[in-house]
């Protein structure tokens, strides 16, 4: 199944392109993030700054194009399907290295993937469909379903609780040594300040084009340091002065600034994603579906979009999970469930459903500044509905670990780009954060993941969003554009949802 909506079409670079001859080698960057990590085990969160880092250093067996098809990776090519979907034989690339220097065989892969399913949520995800994971020898791993499941070489190619390769005797949970195959490697970590990876001189890269995340991976850089800058005003700040070759997540009422400075250029990426209000459905107040429901008639998305994001030029208010320009863009639940705007109706639906004052706890981060100025909309709405609002601003890292704890909120404020594959979307797991878990889910998601045939899925994910309008695990706000920016000396990077640089370099 194809998307409408190609890799680097949807991801356009605003700029005057540079021509570049031959990328130089050698050199440093300097990558200024919205914070710091919680991990760097890419199986244990799905954080995209954790993606972001973390990709460099270590590889799946699968990964995506710049048309967002799966690509291979560590695998030697897509694997073989048995006819009736049940059995997936994948042969592996020889002679890849990790970074302690011991070959990657079979073996690593095997323990690799059963690591992911024990403790990555997207793993967890599809561990139910899964029988066994055994490798008949040393380049080769078949994985045998129950069952059909659609999703798997995507699970296994997403950089988000990633099903990342690593030495079988370097397992450890939580992981305590960092070794993969990436193109960079793990030099040093200082908590707060930085996170500095080297060129990895073992690294073998695929042959042939650089395609999206996919393709050959150059390693003209020396070293990657990645910087956490919480502030966002600092972060413009430094992007305006060309102090970091690369800054991610920058406010978009910046980006004229941003195009008058002479040693930077904004990024623009249209359209990336959707913010999203994740309910924790398993504890507390939001456990209840009609509570849930009147918080989302209270609403105005468009109220939200409009603070965050500014003029339309940078956002659309749109319920539908998948804009029109994805095949995946369906009407289905959204009339009469979004931009409703409704606060004296939905007191009276609250106080139907028996609420009674309950705080309702807003998780929520100003390192990602669009996040906080939605909270501040919502809760201006939820209390007109007579809703106790309890805002706690914390920061990223702290955030990713709150969510992981039941007891501690009721909604959660994140984003996510448009992923190509729905079941890639964290809510559907009833292993992430907001635990959803309704006889309604698994009817539409298990049906969605087990069909093999494209067009029925498009209906049947049609059926997954009803399913997501009908028991609020999440609520979508709205699309949106993102801007980044990029130092006018640094070549060789393509727009991206999570920003890579080994193809990158530095002009002299």
């Amino acid at each position: 199944m194809k998307l409408k909506l190609a890799f680097l079409a949807a991801t356009v670079l605003v700029a005057s392109p540079t021509m570049l001859l031959a990328q130089e080698k050698g050199g440093v960057i300097n990558v200024a993030t919205i914070g710091e990590p919680p991990t760097l085990d890419p199986m244990s969160s799905t954080a995209d700054l954790v993606g972001i880092v973390t990709q460099h250093i270590f590889e799946t067996l699968y990964t995506f194009d710049k048309s967002w098809k799966v690509t291979p990776l560590l695998a030697e090519s897509l694997p073989e399907i048995s006819a009736d979907g049940k059995t997936y034989t994948i042969k592996l690339r020889t002679g890849i290295t990790f970074h302690d220097g011991t070959d990657m065989t079979s073996e690593d892969v095997v323990a690799s993937l059963n690591r992911w399913t024990k403790i990555a949520s997207r793993g967890k995800q599809a561990v139910g469909f899964i029988e066994t994971i055994e490798a008949p020898d040393a380049s080769t791993v078949v994985i045998k379903l129950k069952q059909a499941y659609a999703p798997l070489t995507s699970l296994l190619a997403f950089n988000n609780s990633a099903a990342i390769i690593i030495p079988s005797e370097k397992q450890a949970e939580p992981m305590t040594d960092f070794v993969g195959t990436g193109p960079y490697m793990l030099k040093e970590r200082r908590a707060d300040q930085y996170i500095q990876l080297a060129r990895f001189d073992g690294y073998k890269s695929r042959d042939g084009e650089s395609d999206g995340y996919g393709g050959a991976r150059h390693q003209y850089l020396d070293e990657i340091r990645f910087v956490p800058v919480p502030d966002p005003n600092t972060r413009l700040e430094a992007a305006v002065s060309g102090q970091y070759e690369y800054v991610d997540s920058i406010a978009v009422e910046s980006f004229d600034r941003l195009k008058s400075s002479s040693a930077s250029q904004p990024v623009l990426l249209k359209p990336f994603g959707y913010p999203v209000f994740v309910f924790n459905t398993a504890e507390g107040v939001a456990k209840n579906v009609e509570i849930r429901k009147a918080i989302r008639q209270a609403l105005s998305m468009e109220d939200m979009m409009a603070a965050a994001f500014g003029g339309t030029d940078f956002y659309t208010a749109d319920g539908k999970i998948y804009p029109e320009n994805f095949v995946w863009s369906t009407d289905a639940g959204v009339e009469g469930n979004y931009n409703l705007a409704d606060p004296e109706g939905a007191a009276e639906a609250a106080k139907a459903a028996g609420y009674n004052g309950e705080p309702i706890r807003i998780l929520t981060s100003r390192q990602y500044e669009f996040h906080y100025k939605m909270a501040q909309v919502a809760a201006e709405y939820l209390k007109l509905a007579g809703f106790t609002v309890d805002m706690q601003v914390v920061d990223w890292a702290t955030l990713t670990q709150r969510r992981a704890d039941k007891a501690l909120w009721d909604i959660y404020i994140s984003h996510s780009p448009f992923l190509p594959e729905p079941a890639l979307i964290g809510s559907l797991s009833t292993s992430s954060p907001g635990w959803w878990d309704t006889p309604a889910r698994k009817a539409a998601v298990d049906a969605f993941t087990a069909e093999v045939d494209a067009d029925k899925r498009v209906e049947l994910w049609a059926e997954v969003q009803k399913a997501i309008y009908d028991d609020v695990p999440f609520m979508k706000i709205g699309d949106f554009n993102a801007v980044s920016a990029k130092s006018n000396k640094l070549e060789g990077v393509d727009p991206a949802p999570w920003p890579y640089f080994w193809n990158a370099s530095i002009s002299k």
